[in-house]
């Protein structure tokens, strides 16, 4: 658990994971026929992830933003992966200013590809989508087009379909590193908790760490193993993040008081 100064515990609330359902509201396959005369305003604002505290990151993600937000894991079973927490309360993006711009150092690919996102046609093959209530989408020519007067895909959106292609690729070997950690039975729930002026108490939860105790136990020839693949180094860089939880709630304007110490157990 999350470890803070103590304050009145009157009354408990738990917050989950962000729905990142919402981020995307109008996804429609990209295609010629519609989006013949569509431009892209590139994006210079992140207005659109101001209400979402959490997003998926990759394994080779891990590196660049272990120093500058706390990287968990969330969901169950094959949808099991590392995601960056940006925000401790429901709703708040601590890493998107009031102007809507983003105040950390670094953005995570799942954000750098919006509005661009891969949806599932079937059970293999993967379509190129966008969101068109994207403020930067329109039908005026501002920005870059997405197809020429030919009907071909601009190097607007090839640059674009090879930035999604190769993020895919990216997730699958994420997948797999999780599913090791999840065989292995290193991961274990946790919740983080912090005190608001209310008294009230606020667990968020729905997210799981890596256990020292079970990371310690591992046999040598899997800790060999997940050396060669270069996973210890995603371990250390996982329990090295945790500490961006303290500053995060430091940031939190309704917590009662600062926090001292930031640990999960």
């Amino acid at each position: 658990m999350l470890i803070v100064r103590p304050t009145s515990d009157k009354k408990q609330s738990q917050k989950n994971m962000t729905d990142l359902s919402t981020m995307y509201e109008t996804v429609s396959p990209i295609n010629a026929t519609v989006h013949g005369d569509v431009s892209i305003k590139p994006v210079t604002g992140f207005e659109f992830a101001q209400k979402i505290n959490s997003v998926p990151v990759l394994a080779t993600e891990f590196a660049a933003a272990a120093s500058d937000m706390a990287l968990v894991f969330s969901g169950d079973d094959d949808e099991l992966l590392p995601v960056a927490l940006l925000g401790v309360t429901e709703n708040k993006n601590l890493y998107v200013n009031d102007s809507g711009q983003w105040a950390g150092r670094y953005v995570p690919a799942f954000l750098r590809r919006y509005p661009f996102i891969f949806a599932r046609d079937g059970e293999e093959s993967l379509t190129l989508c966008i969101d068109e209530s994207y403020t930067g989408f329109n039908h005026e020519g501002r920005g870059e087009r997405l197809f020429d007067t030919d009907g071909e895909r601009t190097q607007y959106l090839e640059n674009m379909l090879n930035f999604v292609t190769e993020y895919q690729r990216q997730h699958s070997g994420t997948k797999a590193f999780c599913k090791r950690l999840s065989d292995l039975g290193l991961l274990e729930p946790a919740t983080l908790s912090a005190p608001e002026e209310s008294g009230e108490v606020r667990r968020l939860v729905g997210f799981q760490v890596l256990s020292r105790q079970k990371f310690k136990a591992i046999d040598d020839s899997k800790l060999l193993e997940m050396f060669r693949r270069d996973e210890l180094e995603l371990c250390y860089l996982h329990m090295h993040s945790l500490k961006n939880i303290g500053i995060q709630l430091n940031k939190t304007a309704d917590v009662t008081e600062e926090v001292t110490a930031a640990t999960i157990q």
